[in-house]
């Protein structure tokens, strides 16, 4: 299996065109049984790779986590922005 040849006699996979059933039945479940009125979403926030990278770069020098740091940039740019207003 050299030179960038595959696997012997590979086994083809099923494909599932539609895996949902036609009917479920929820005639025992229980409505809100995981909700949590105190539960907090945390968004994922994403940077583009050289931001990141400075970031990165200025929390490791302050010695700081870089979600701190990019919290207090936020702030910092909140406040200006409310200070134009």
């Amino acid at each position: 299996m050299k030179n960038g040849s595959t696997r012997a006699n590979p086994k083809p996979y099923p494909l599932k065109v539609n895996p949902m059933q036609d009917e479920y039945d929820f005639s025992k479940a229980a409505r809100g049984k995981f909700y949590r009125a105190d539960a907090v979403a945390h968004l994922p926030v994403y940077l583009d790779q050289p931001i990141q990278s400075r970031l990165s770069e200025l929390a490791h020098d302050k010695g700081v986590a870089l979600s701190t740091l990019v919290n207090a940039l936020l702030k910092k740019d909140i406040e200006l922005i409310e200070m134009a207003r």
